[in-house]
């Protein structure tokens, strides 16, 4: 019998250069598991490197603990990021282009820069490991039609990546109390100056610095994925995913730490 991760690489990688909706894996293949998506994110990665991708960093997806009941998914998950992912906003603003993305979804979120790799989930030496903090939008999508999925879907599709805008980073130094102001953070989401949601800390694993400490925490007993110095990684929303298209712009803002806010306008 045909492997169903090989046949779920393959059409991953498949889906790279057609994108379009198609059934969940997790239906096709009754008894699909978390640990199998992510030997399919394997190859999915493998075919990547081999064609001039370079990962730059990691996203984790599903912290915010206040979205796990509606799509069904009721643990982190990770996936990486890439060169050819990767947005630099300019003066606090992107363009986004979402030809190649299905169902595109906003995520505002916090990230991290890494200037060691951290040698434990410990918030201390999380807070050794940081070099600078910077404000991230991730854009995630969904080839399964209406978002219906399972955790086996979401690793499989390394997370659900689509793009990261990544804002100015804010060095570390100038954050001296960043431990205790991750979890009261707000943000405020928008599109069209129209306020859409807003979002706290404590939503993601109760503090965006938690959020990386379970990371390094699942990559333990995957040294092979393990955090390196000069990896970005993006903690997940802080408020829901909500769906955007093409003309659209929306904004941010943040309350409670030194974070700018990014309009991001999609084409």
């Amino acid at each position: 019998m045909t492997d169903p991760v090989a046949l779920i690489a393959a059409e991953l990688i498949e889906l790279g250069e057609r994108p379009r909706l198609l059934s969940a894996f997790s239906a096709r293949y009754p008894g699909l598991d978390a640990a199998a998506g992510y030997r399919a994110a394997e190859r999915l990665h493998a075919h990547r490197l081999a064609a001039g991708w370079k990962p730059v960093g990691r996203k984790i997806g599903f912290t915010n603990r206040t979205i796990w009941a509606r799509y069904g998914v009721y643990e982190p998950i990770w996936g990486y990021v890439y060169d050819r992912t990767i947005v630099h906003a300019r003066a606090r603003h992107a363009e986004v282009e979402l030809a190649g993305l299905v169902q595109p979804r906003i995520e505002p979120e916090v990230c991290f820069g890494l200037k060691t790799s951290p040698r434990s989930s410990d918030p201390a030496s999380l807070l050794e490991a940081i070099e600078w903090v910077a404000h991230s939008v991730e854009i995630v999508h969904c080839h399964h039609p209406e978002w219906k999925l399972q955790i086996a879907d979401c690793t499989a599709a390394n997370g659900l990546h689509g793009r990261l805008v990544l804002g100015a980073p804010v060095a570390l130094r100038e954050l001296p109390d960043l431990g205790q102001a991750l979890p009261g953070l707000e943000v405020a989401l928008m599109k069209g100056g129209v306020m859409i949601d807003r979002g706290v800390g404590t939503n993601v694993l109760d503090s965006p610095l938690l959020a990386l400490g379970h990371l390094v925490g699942m990559l333990t007993a995957h040294p092979v994925h393990a955090l390196r110095a000069g990896e970005i990684v993006s903690t997940g929303t802080l408020t829901d995913a909500h769906a955007v298209a093409a003309g659209e712009t929306w904004t941010t803002d943040f309350s409670g730490l030194a974070l700018p806010g990014l309009s991001v306008t999609f084409r």
